[in-house]
């Protein structure tokens, strides 16, 4: 089984180098780390670790409340708060955004550890619910998708990221362009964000 990958956004680079040392400790894999929140939307926009840990105040233009509310309107991330704020309008905010945890600073090894393998879990329990169908898929669409272009939307809501998907399918990058074209077409969506919002949005229907 592959590693847990973490990425950790986190403006004070001494805490951000501890985070860093007990997750390896603990076994998961650190995908990075940074230091503001534009720089850290760039990263997430083409790349799709299992776990975000987030402090809320961060340099840039966007605070981690602001970078989680991004995120989750382009692809599924868990994330995960981390912060010395504790006041109730901050409370309220964060949890508009939707967190999988909200750990409070100070805190220590078995801390991070309860608050990532609960917001794991709480994660995975989403995903096994939201269960893509070919018949969800279908009411979405204005034609039916071909069997390829079903698998490459399976991998979009699983945070695949372009690289990976063409390895997975032994697509060239230009067909998977192309089969994407369709997509979005029959989704009448302008992006893949677009698509998984749509998507989302089915299922709560749905239910």
């Amino acid at each position: 089984m592959s590693q847990i990958r973490i990425l950790i956004i986190e403006d004070e680079i001494i805490i951000a180098e501890d985070i860093r040392d007990i997750l390896t400790a603990l076994g998961y894999e650190v995908a990075g780390i940074f230091t503001n929140g534009d720089k850290a939307v760039d990263y997430l926009s083409f790349h799709s670790p299992d776990l975000v840990l987030c402090d809320i105040s961060i340099k840039g233009n966007m605070d981690g409340i602001q970078v989680a509310e991004k995120i989750r309107s382009k692809k599924k991330i868990p994330f995960i708060f981390l912060t010395s704020l504790s006041d109730r309008s901050t409370l309220d905010r964060a949890k508009k955004a939707l967190p999988y945890g909200y750990i409070v600073k100070p805190f220590d090894e078995r801390d991070l550890l309860a608050g990532i393998e609960t917001g794991l879990y709480k994660f995975s329990q989403e995903l096994e619910q939201l269960s893509i169908t070919r018949e969800k898929i279908d009411l979405l669409v204005t034609d039916p998708l071909t069997d390829q272009e079903y698998s490459i939307v399976k991998a979009m809501m699983e945070g695949l990221k372009t690289e990976e998907i063409c390895g997975k399918m032994f697509f060239s990058v230009n067909t998977l362009k192309y089969h994407v074209k369709n997509i979005l077409s029959k989704f009448q969506a302008e992006n893949r964000g677009e698509i998984m919002q749509k998507i989302i949005a089915g299922w709560m229907v749905a239910k």
